[in-house]
């Protein structure tokens, strides 16, 4: 089981260069992959998110890449022709009007255009480094969600134990809840029985009443989710979503039983089963 809050980070240094990789991730419904990535090394923005697709199944992931060049083979370039083209213009105007308009460096500097700067740092000089980096990173990822998720798990567990309890007590009560029922409308025929009530339909009465009262059903159903979800728990798979419509299941079941009972310690049992799931989803929330 993984959570799907993580964190990675790995660097590469050099005397010409140091990289950096910073993974994150949140809470979310599906698979989200941001990346943030230095214009040097966006040729492989593609395959940086095809990676951490093969890490991540559901959350919003964040990917930094930061790259530091301490010495850069980039050149300054000047733009010939249209620096020929300006010094024309200020010689034009030196012949019309008889004014000095020598350009100093400064006035050179501001003429937008003349000057570009060429990048000769090659994005394949730094493909090693920042594969090994990636590598580390998500390795890095991959095992603080493991952990998490595993804090998670035993939590999960106690929640299941303390609800699984709650549901076994409800089943413990079930035949006395019935007894108490059964002999209350019996004691309600007895006194309505001078009024010569026919018996047989009486009978059919309490044992629909019985039937629209009992909680059996409901109590079999919870047992088998609550079976599925210690399974679930124990699964290698990506159970977030699995687990969510699990918990909606028996909270309809939790639900059903709350309203069909008469017992007052069956409600508060119901009520303690509700807490529980409200917890297990609260965390659940945070499971791939």
């Amino acid at each position: 089981m993984k959570s799907m809050t993580g964190y990675g980070y790995a660097v590469h240094s050099s005397a010409d260069s140091q990289l950096e990789v910073e993974i994150k991730s949140y809470n979310n419904r599906y698979l989200e992959v941001s990346t943030f990535i230095n214009p040097v090394l966006s040729s492989y923005e593609n395959s940086i998110t095809e990676a951490v697709r093969k890490h991540a199944r559901r959350g919003k992931v964040e990917v930094s890449v930061r790259l530091r060049i301490f010495r850069s083979s980039s050149e300054v370039l000047v733009d010939q022709g249209l620096l020929e083209q300006y010094m024309k213009c200020f010689d034009t105007v030196w012949k019309e009007t008889g004014l000095s308009l020598t350009p100093d460096a400064s006035a050179l500097l501001g003429i937008e255009g003349l000057f570009s700067v060429r990048c000769a740092d090659d994005a394949s000089a730094y493909k090693e480094a920042l594969d090994e980096c990636l590598e580390k990173a998500l390795a890095d990822f991959d095992a603080s969600r493991t952990r998490e998720g595993e804090e998670t798990k035993k939590d999960l567990i106690r929640l299941g134990r303390s609800f699984e309890k709650a549901n076994e007590e409800i089943g413990s009560l079930i035949s006395s809840s019935e007894g108490y029922f059964r002999n209350l409308l019996l004691e309600r025929y007895r006194e309505l029985e001078i009024h010569n009530y026919d018996e047989s339909k009486m009978m059919q009465e309490i044992g629909f009443l019985l039937v629209k009262y009992s909680i059996n059903e409901e109590q079999n159903r919870l047992r088998t989710h609550i079976k599925e979800y210690f399974r679930l728990l124990e699964s290698d798979e990506c159970v977030g979503k699995k687990l969510d419509f699990l918990c909606q299941e028996m909270n309809r079941e939790v639900n059903t039983t709350a309203s069909k009972s008469q017992n007052v310690e069956i409600t508060l049992h119901t009520v303690q089963m509700k807490d529980d799931l409200e917890n297990i989803r609260e965390q659940i929330r945070n499971i791939e």
